[in-house]
């Protein structure tokens, strides 16, 4: 580092301020440090200094709302630019807490790193002057405790959010595109305009248009951007004003898709920070979020967001020639259980273009060809929905009272027996720990030899282990069977509508169907190979129509012993 000499140089007034600056608890205490470490306070503090001591040629460097426990900060980096470029002499702050609350980088800073320079670091209130030597005894002490208060901050900052996860409250305050609230009212209300603008998306996404695709069209079509949309509200944003107010882009659409929030629960614990030190974001698990259901009124029905979350999840391909089937992402080997690639090119025509099992493509002998051109899906899967609508409009009865009969029962005995084996597992994890300490206890007491208290303590602990395992993965199932849920109604809408179509569309297939197996081709009864497919409709799986003799006995079935299907 090189030294440099102190004529002309700039004087640099450094002013910051965060939350890690107050204590959000003691709300008298919290205004009175806000209003004094107010960026307008410190700058009148710093410019009064200047003219008492007849600095004229000064600067401000500015950073508001970033914590002073990084030294990663636009205003200070700039800064920091200018003094290694030699062209500041001397730093001023209001305090040292406003310079940082890192006690090891702010000693480098102005006890190593300025000094080196050749430049004099002053803060105002805490009577630190390097050049003249006052203050330095007492600045590592006030460094220390500057960082400690921070530290208590962030501890006091996340028992706030802890205790109103626990208490099934909102911890996030931003407030989703589509959303808005007053200022004293934490509740969220539907703002019209721009939740018209999150159900377009949806739609187009369902129709099976992808997130660049929807950006476009909302570009084209003259939609203002949700940072756009705030402003023009006088709403705040957590970025600057777009140049451009219709620059839709792919990242903002797979937000809005992706935002579960909209169906009008709040999600909490969707991530954190490594400390109050290291602002690195760790992205939590879905399965670890806190869902709060009902806590606003909806935007996205929960049928219509699940629908677009497998279909997010289903990360459909696009092909060479941009072409691609309504059912990418849909397809599966009815044998080896692996997606059935989409495969269009130039050298084909639309009526060529085919499906194969990846399986067999990626992995030559773990499977076979699996092959199905896109039109001979379509009409067999057309043919399905129609058969199916058709069965459902003329003995619905019946149909609810098969599928309760071999489904849902079913289901119901199987998540009980479930809930019965997760709470044996938590009681035996229980029964595990105290079976730990009464071991440990008698090896400290000398009633059991070192190698026997080890062997059993690791037989123990591996027990224990395996159990939590389960634990976890029943717990999950559980919870994935709940999500689950069967949403008859909504199934029964959409199918009644399918009576008389004649064609498929996106929105119609992506709302009706959950997957579709193809299994190899089989020679039928006329001498020509057919391909069969199994389709997996959503909520209520594959649906085997009966014959006339099965529907006599579902019906006499049904007048001897009803079975609920609420």
């Amino acid at each position: 580092m090189k030294k440099v000499e102190k004529k002309n140089l700039l004087t640099a007034l450094y002013c910051r301020l965060s939350v890690d600056d107050f204590d959000e608890k003691d709300k008298k205490k919290n205004k009175e440090e806000l209003e004094s470490n107010s960026i307008t306070h410190q700058k009148q503090i710093l410019e009064d200094y200047c003219k008492r001591n007849g600095i004229r040629n000064y600067r401000f460097f500015t950073d508001d709302g970033i914590s002073g426990t990084t030294f990663d900060r636009p205003g200070f980096q700039e800064m920091e630019e200018m003094i290694e470029a030699g062209e500041i002499g001397t730093v001023i702050v209001k305090d040292l807490s406003r310079f940082g609350r890192d006690h090891v980088f702010s000693g480098y800073y102005t006890q190593m790193k300025y000094p080196s320079l050749g430049v004099n670091f002053i803060a105002i209130q805490d009577n630190v002057d390097i050049e003249k030597g006052t203050g330095v005894e007492m600045m590592p002490i006030q460094n220390v405790f500057n960082e400690w208060h921070a530290q208590q901050t962030s501890k006091k900052i996340r028992a706030v959010w802890q205790s109103k996860r626990d208490h099934g409250e909102r911890v996030s305050p931003t407030v989703p595109f589509g959303y808005k609230k007053e200022k004293k009212d934490p509740q969220w209300y539907i703002d019209e305009p721009a939740a018209e603008v999150v159900r377009y998306i949806f739609n187009l996404f369902i129709e099976g248009l992808g997130p660049n695709q929807i950006a476009k069209k909302l570009r084209d079509e003259k939609y203002v951007t949700p940072t756009e949309y705030f402003y023009s509200q006088n709403r705040s944003a957590s970025n600057p004003r777009p140049i451009d107010p219709y620059g839709w882009d792919q990242t903002a659409i797979r937000y809005i898709l992706d935002n579960r929030q909209y169906t009008g629960c709040t999600v909490n614990a969707k991530s954190s920070i490594v400390s109050y030190k290291v602002h690195k974001k760790i992205e939590f698990d879905e399965s670890e979020w806190q869902v709060i259901p009902n806590t606003q009124e909806a935007i996205i029905d929960e049928e219509t967001f699940n629908i677009a979350h497998e279909m997010r999840q289903s990360r459909r391909r696009n092909t060479a020639t941009g072409r691609k089937s309504m059912f990418s992402g849909l397809v599966f080997c009815g044998d080896c259980g692996s997606k059935l690639y989409f495969a269009a090119s130039k050298s084909i025509n639309e009526k060529q273009e085919f499906f194969r099992c990846s399986g067999y493509k990626d992995k030559p002998g773990s499977c076979s060809i699996h092959y199905i051109r896109n039109v001979v899906l379509y009409e067999l899967v057309l043919d399905t929905v129609k058969k199916v609508a058709r069965y459902i409009s003329e003995y619905e009865p019946v149909f609810l009272y098969l599928y309760a009969k071999n489904h849902k029962l079913a289901a119901a005995k199987e998540m009980k027996t479930a809930k019965l084996k997760l709470e044996q597992a938590k009681k035996r994890i229980g029964e595990l720990d105290k079976l730990i300490k009464s071991t440990f206890e008698q090896f400290i007491l000398g009633s059991l030899e070192e190698e026997r208290y080890k062997a059993l303590v690791a037989d123990y602990e591996e027990e224990q282990r395996t159990v939590k395992e389960f634990v976890s993965e029943s717990e999950a199932a559980v919870q994935t069977a709940k999500e689950e849920s069967v949403d008859l109604k909504v199934f029964l809408d959409a199918i009644r509508e399918c009576t008389d179509i004649n064609e498929l569309t996106p929105t119609l297939v992506n709302t009706l169907i959950k997957k579709i197996e193809v299994f190899n081709s089989v020679k039928g009864t006329d001498g020509k190979k057919h391909v069969p497919i199994a389709v997996h409709f959503r909520a209520v799986g594959i649906i085997t129509i009966p014959d006339e003799k099965e529907l006599i006995e579902a019906m006499n079935e049904m007048s001897k012993s009803p079975v609920n299907v609420a």
